[in-house]
């Protein structure tokens, strides 16, 4: 029975590799686990030590500034949540219908159209808010919700990455096997397509939904009324006064905002896990 000898330097390899690995994953829940501590924390004992591991008992108090204020958190949170849900449903499943008519079919204008869908990435948000706030305005859809919503329809960035994985991913011919069949192209689309785009989508439904809960620029502007706020604009109201802030209570708010994330993340992890182990057995 052969026996074979592994290289030495394999086994250092393994130990640095793990050593790297735990420390970026201390580095990456570091500041999670202070933020946790702190919310539990008064604000003078985060003044004097910012950085402590130890709880402290002032969580209770802090939830009673929390929910003292003007604003009701958790119609900040319903509202966010909300909108973050509904905007990732539209970005992800347009997006993909998007890239797979850039990928599917061969039509005359494909590369014109997708050179402009890469233009448009080009164009900071910041520089079309202004026309887009007077567009809202003169229709009367201020203080609602559909402008936060309704341009989730069109992500540039994320027809670019679903148009990439179809690419290698998507063979021509199940979808021609199921024309000839008589299928509809939306039947193909529905039940061929997005269950083979699983994993791409579950990577760019996270990032779709962080981006629209921790948004904060475009419901400022466009969103007055305090009962409509979202989460993000109630927690940059726990700035206090201009006498004292109560960075507990902050710190509280923030660890709100982040759980709802931190949900959808491992409710999808599974599904890009699943998209990596099929892009190396691919590979």
């Amino acid at each position: 029975m052969a026996v074979v000898n592994k290289k030495p330097g394999t086994y250092a390899f393994r130990i640095v590799a793990y050593t790297v690995c735990i420390l970026l994953a201390v580095l990456s829940l570091f500041p999670f686990v202070i933020m946790i501590i702190n919310s539990t924390r008064s604000s003078g004992e985060i003044q004097h030590h910012a950085l402590s591991l130890i709880p402290g008992s002032n969580l209770r108090i802090n939830w009673s500034y929390l929910n003292g204020k003007d604003f009701n958190p958790f119609k900040g949170f319903e509202h966010s949540l909300f909108i973050s849900v509904c905007t990732t449903a539209l970005t992800v499943y347009f997006s993909t219908m998007t890239a797979f008519a850039l990928v599917a079919y061969d039509w005359k204008l494909r590369k014109p159209f997708f050179t402009f869908i890469m233009a448009i990435l080009m164009i900071p948000a910041q520089v079309s808010s202004i026309g887009f706030y007077h567009m809202m305005y003169k229709i009367h859809w201020t203080n609602t919700y559909f402008p936060l919503i309704l341009p989730a329809i069109a992500a540039p960035t994320v027809v670019f990455f679903m148009r990439q994985y179809m690419i290698p991913s998507l063979p021509m011919e199940i979808l021609q096997s199921a024309r000839i069949d008589g299928a509809g192209e939306f039947r193909i689309f529905n039940q061929i397509v997005l269950p083979m785009m699983k994993p791409a989508m579950a990577t760019q439904a996270i990032f779709a939904f962080v981006t629209s809960w921790n948004s904060l620029f475009m419901p400022q502007v466009l969103i007055t009324k305090m009962e409509k706020y979202t989460m993000p604009q109630m927690v940059s109201l726990l700035k206090g006064d201009s006498y004292k802030t109560e960075y507990g209570t902050v710190y509280l708010g923030l660890f709100l905002t982040v759980v709802p994330i931190l949900i959808a993340y491992f409710c999808l992890s599974k599904y890009i896990i699943e998209g990596v182990a099929l892009g190396g057995v691919k590979g």
